[in-house]
């Protein structure tokens, strides 16, 4: 099974946050950046922040 990986710059935002989170799994990897969304971006724990997360991971390893 092969990383995964969400790049907060690719997500809408009025921060301008460089933060990129890697996991080995979506479901650990889905809690990590939900965990960030609501603390430092201040949004909601909602399904549809969930699936809006869900759309911006992506496999492998980010960009150096």
């Amino acid at each position: 099974m092969g990383r995964k990986f969400i790049d907060c710059r690719g997500m809408p935002s009025d921060v301008k946050c460089s933060i990129t989170i890697m996991a080995d799994t979506e479901g650990e990897l889905m809690e990590a950046a939900v965990q960030h969304a609501v603390a430092v971006h201040k949004h909601q724990d909602t399904p549809e922040l969930r699936q809006q997360i869900k759309s911006a991971i992506k496999d492998g390893s980010p960009p150096a």
